[in-house]
């Protein structure tokens, strides 16, 4: 067990726990949508660009590669002509899934909530 799990029980809350970068990481609306594309399989860049609209290029490369260092997507490159690479929820990613789509469907379902508060 690593000292400072042992030490802060990986607590979010305090700024020295390592959990919070993990928390940060996940907790981005990119990674948020990049996980819920994933869902249904695997996905090329181009298909991940896509379906996170208005994502650029440089940030879904960012963002696919913390994901992939955090061990929530795979990343794998086939050799062909032209070369081709899929990017694919790991079962640590997939276990995300219940509570990334539970945020998504609560801002859907409070939204006109929102917008009406922000109006005023």
């Amino acid at each position: 067990m690593a000292e400072e799990e042992s030490v802060l029980g990986w607590n979010p809350f305090s700024r020295n726990c390592a959990s919070r970068g993990l928390l940060n990481s996940i907790g981005d609306k990119w990674a948020i949508l990049i996980l819920a594309s994933l869902a249904d399989g695997a996905l090329r860049f181009g298909e991940l660009e896509e379906a996170v609209d208005g994502i650029s290029q440089k940030m879904l490369a960012q963002r696919l590669g913390d994901m992939v260092a955090d061990g929530l997507v795979t990343r794998a490159q086939f050799q062909e002509v032209p070369p081709r690479v899929e990017y694919e929820l790991t079962d640590l990613g997939r276990s995300a899934l219940p509570a990334v789509q539970g945020l998504i469907d609560w801002t859907v379902g409070h939204m006109s909530q929102v917008y009406e508060t922000r109006q005023k």
